[in-house]
């Protein structure tokens, strides 16, 4: 049986918040097994797509399909890539900021606690340095800092301390070694994820390379003009919630002379849109996703 390379989170509702018109353009800057894009693709006519992915493995998955053009890119240049294929504005943006399963399926990327591999977690393993690399020349204070703020982990200094103590590491298995044993009992696979997680993140620079891409969004979405993304991390759903509200990244509410919000978008909804039940069951992976939508004014 053929391995499923990902199943796409929150799909219809995705699909939904784009509020997709045939012959516009849309943007996919999270590709990876392209469940999303091909769903797109299903409702244009004379559309076009701009899918996005720097993962090298993503592009295997791409299929031949005139109204789709691929760039295999980091979308934090999202702006200038469009621009660069012809396009000004775009009537629509999706971003799905999760790991997908063939990443975590991989044991040689890294990225999950299941198998012992290199402790690499790079998205594009071809630019920056690995996690690896990161830990060994990161002061315990810094490890510390990644652990409390994108693993939310308690005990973060204790937990640095001691894989500042195993350095250097190399493996999966050496982190999970070194560590689990702060874990609280019954909790070792949360612990383990979260800390995973936490250097992943910072790994891929993945909060300044959303703060980017959403301001960037902005700038390339025509009037009433969607923005969707589902986040995984409440630090990422707290920065796209804050957005949407307020029109930048401060989350300051700026008002004109009368009193009126002064934003280029705003949220379509004031809650997030969550996995049904079914779908949990279906994909565990979806269980922490959260789905926000924007609206270019």
């Amino acid at each position: 049986m053929e391995q499923v390379y990902h199943t796409p989170v929150l799909l219809h509702e995705s699909i939904e918040g784009l509020n997709i018109k045939p012959d516009g353009v849309y943007v996919d800057v999270t590709f990876g097994g392209g469940g999303h894009s091909k769903e797109i693709l299903k409702h244009l006519t004379t559309g076009k797509l701009i899918a996005f992915d720097q993962d090298a493995e993503a592009a295997k998955n791409v299929p031949q399909d005139e109204r789709l053009i691929f760039v295999p890119q980091n979308f934090r240049f999202v702006k200038n890539w469009v621009q660069l294929h012809g396009f000004e504005q775009v009537d629509g943006i999706l971003a799905d900021l999760g790991v997908s399963s063939h990443q975590f399926d991989s044991g040689e990327r890294g990225f999950s606690i299941r198998f012992n591999g290199p402790l690499d977690m790079r998205m594009n393993q071809s630019a920056g340095i690995s996690a690896d690399e990161w830990i060994n020349k990161s002061s315990v204070q810094e490890i510390t800092d990644v652990l409390r703020m994108y693993g939310e982990l308690d005990g973060a200094y204790k937990v640095a301390k001691e894989i500042d103590m195993h350095k250097p590491l190399g493996t999966t298995q050496a982190l999970i070694d070194c560590t689990q044993s702060f874990a609280k009992r019954g909790k070792e696979k949360q612990f383990l994820a979260q800390m995973f997680q936490a250097f992943r993140m910072v790994v891929n620079d993945e909060i300044s390379v959303l703060k980017e891409f959403l301001q960037q969004s902005l700038e390339l979405l025509a009037p009433d003009g969607r923005l969707v993304v589902i986040s995984y991390h409440s630090l990422e759903d707290r920065l796209v919630k804050d957005f949407l509200r307020s029109g930048n990244l401060e989350g300051e509410m700026k008002k004109d002379f009368f009193g009126n919000l002064e934003r280029q978008i705003e949220p379509v909804k004031s809650k997030p849109i969550l996995p049904s039940q079914e779908e949990i069951e279906r994909n565990s992976r979806s269980r922490s996703a959260k789905l926000r939508v924007g609206q270019k004014k």
